[in-house]
């Protein structure tokens, strides 16, 4: 795919839509389209990751080992959401992993180019970090929704409340 076909792509996305198109233009310079099949994995929690993922189509869950449950889904992400963020900020050691629910296509953006770009040009670092910021923010209700539901599951039962028995 040629560099003006993935700025219409970036276009489409939520997270990158609202960015000028001139920044989409430099963004589509360095990015790629890959896939994931259904089960594939993006990376995997501690493993280092050099690059920020926007989905495109399909669905990406994140997941973390917790220590006597194994692999627990904390959020799944769609279209137009991003995943990878900490490679942003040089810090590119993964919290979860990133597993296709479905056949999906991702966005990828080298971080090492995002963070020179937003070096170069402090206008792109402020809209990418602005978007960043508002991903984010939203990612974290969606978790804290999710590990409601998560812990409403194992929640202990009282014990006060009176129980009819048979005489």
């Amino acid at each position: 795919m040629d560099t003006n076909q993935l700025r219409f792509v970036l276009e489409e996305l939520s997270f990158s839509a609202d960015l000028p198109a001139a920044f989409l233009s430099q963004l589509a310079v360095d990015a790629t389209l890959e896939q994931a099949p259904a089960g594939g994995l993006l990376f995997r929690e501690g493993s280092q990751n050099d690059n920020l993922y926007l989905v495109r189509s399909g669905r990406l869950a994140l997941e973390m080992n917790v220590l006597g449950r194994g692999a627990v889904r904390i959020l799944t992400l769609g279209p137009g959401e991003m995943v990878g963020w900490s490679s942003l900020l040089n810090e590119g050691k993964m919290t979860a992993s990133a597993v296709a629910v479905e056949d999906t296509e991702v966005v990828v953006a080298p971080a090492d180019k995002l963070r020179a770009l937003s070096e170069a040009n402090h206008d792109f670092g402020f809209h990418l970090m602005r978007q960043m910021a508002a991903a984010l923010s939203m990612r974290l209700v969606a978790t804290r929704f999710q590990l409601l539901d998560l812990f409403a599951d194992s929640s202990p039962t009282t014990s006060d409340s009176p129980t009819e028995r048979d005489g």
